[in-house]
């Protein structure tokens, strides 16, 4: 088992890396299961998982919910490029976007857009109305760009 030192700038060891991995493939697995796995007594399983969401290691726990079960049957990524104006409210659009009901993702990226939009949506019309009558029309946005999601695969890492 490697210790914490400088070859281990975050501080994880082998046993916090083990527990990442199994509750990045199932978040809902009981203590009793993620203790027998990773090879640890439950109570040290139940005292590393606190001490990583303590740290922000762990950001949440949360089901990932099917979009076409509930009836957003499209979904898509939309680049938003800022005019160069505006980049000094990067926050502020951000919080906007996320705070969007059709928004699933928010992404703050390089290169030559400022961010991807993942959405979901019920049909190409609400997508349309998102697109032209809910972002464009904002004064920061200079250009977007919109790819439909065809299908992904949930839970990669």
């Amino acid at each position: 088992m490697s210790g914490q030192g400088s070859s281990n700038p975050h501080g994880l060891d082998d046993i916090d890396r083990a527990i990442l991995s199994q509750l990045e493939g199932n978040g809902r697995m009981p203590n009793s299961e993620l203790a027998a796995r990773v090879g640890v007594a439950e109570s040290t399983s139940h005292k590393r998982v606190r001490a990583l969401v303590s740290s922000g290691a762990i950001r949440g726990f949360y089901a990932d919910v099917d979009p076409a079960a509930v009836g957003l049957q499209l979904e898509a990524l939309i680049a938003i490029r800022l005019h160069a104006h505006a980049r000094g409210n990067l926050r502020p659009f951000q919080a906007y976007l996320e705070q969007l009901p059709a928004t699933r993702h928010v992404y703050f990226v390089a290169g030559d857009r400022d961010f991807l939009l993942h959405v979901a949506v019920r049909d190409a019309a609400a997508l349309r109305d998102l697109v032209s009558d809910t972002l464009s029309i904002r004064e920061e946005v200079a250009a977007t760009n919109t790819s439909l999601i065809f299908d992904h695969a949930p839970g990669l890492h």
